[in-house]
């Protein structure tokens, strides 16, 4: 794995714990998940199942008109395996309301108005079920802001959120996830032969060793990263996209009038 000094089962562990300890400290029952069929909700889920339960892991499949049947098949298959319950929810009803003529929306928009009604309907199921929304992006897509903010970014805890797509696809091994979902080309499965390394302009393998050198190992001497076999025109591609989406990983900034951070807690003694 690419966690320094840690092995994949003291990862697994690692990741098992902190769900189990998550759901300890809200008092609720469970989790509730989207389940695309892809890699990074399949071991979301995978890692929830393995850490309260299958019983306390509800998925959902919630596809639209033009989705792939397949990651629809694969999502079901991989239910199966695990023994997670799921429930299937079109959402074509609510985005065509919306989009009447979805052929003349600009993708991006369309993709991002998809991704914000599922987690809408990820909160929604999450409260009848008095359970928490697992998060299914991983340490790449947050580096680079590969996600609809307020969509499925969104989420009450994610147990992958640390880890790069090369650890998500090795520790997917480890649980026995199929190979027909590690091994399939990583999609959003937002329009038809949309592919997340087409829309980056980024191979995983290969940004996931420079996003490692950068933010880990705080290397960002340009000629020690060409060295290491980097072209400057990925090389900026990703910092570019790191930077431009940094205000994705927080929460919305509200003017500074001087009066001190919120805490998380009070204790009144």
């Amino acid at each position: 794995m690419n966690m320094p000094n840690l092995d994949t089962l003291d990862i697994a562990l690692i990741l098992e714990r902190f769900l189990t300890g998550k759901l300890r400290e809200s008092g609720l029952k469970g989790f509730v998940i989207g389940l695309s069929g892809g890699i990074d909700s399949s071991l979301s889920a995978a890692i929830a199942a393995k850490a309260v339960g299958a019983d306390r892991v509800y998925g959902l499949i919630m596809p639209y008109s033009r989705s792939s049947e397949s990651s629809e098949k694969d999502a079901l298959e991989f239910a199966a395996q695990f023994g997670i319950r799921i429930e299937k929810i079109d959402i074509s009803p609510m985005i065509d309301a919306y989009f009447p003529d979805m052929s003349a929306i600009d993708p991006i928009r369309g993709g991002n108005k998809m991704a914000r009604e599922r987690m809408s309907i990820l909160f929604d199921k999450a409260f009848e079920r008095k359970a928490l929304v697992l998060g299914t992006s991983n340490r790449t897509e947050i580096c680079l802001g590969y996600g609809t903010w307020y969509g499925d970014i969104a989420c009450s805890v994610n147990p992958i959120g640390m880890l790069y797509k090369t650890d998500v696809r090795r520790l997917a091994q480890h649980y026995g996830i199929a190979m027909a979902i590690i091994e399939k080309t990583p999609t959003a499965d937002l329009w038809p032969g949309q592919t997340d390394e087409d829309e980056l302009g980024l191979e995983y393998e290969k940004v996931d060793r420079l996003l490692q050198m950068m933010i880990d190992n705080g290397i960002t001497d340009r000629n020690k990263l060409n060295g290491a076999g980097f072209e400057d025109h990925f090389i900026d591609r990703a910092v570019s996209l790191l930077n431009g989406s940094y205000f994705k990983r927080h929460l919305a900034e509200g003017a500074d009038t001087g009066l001190k951070p919120i805490p998380d807690k009070i204790t009144i003694v």
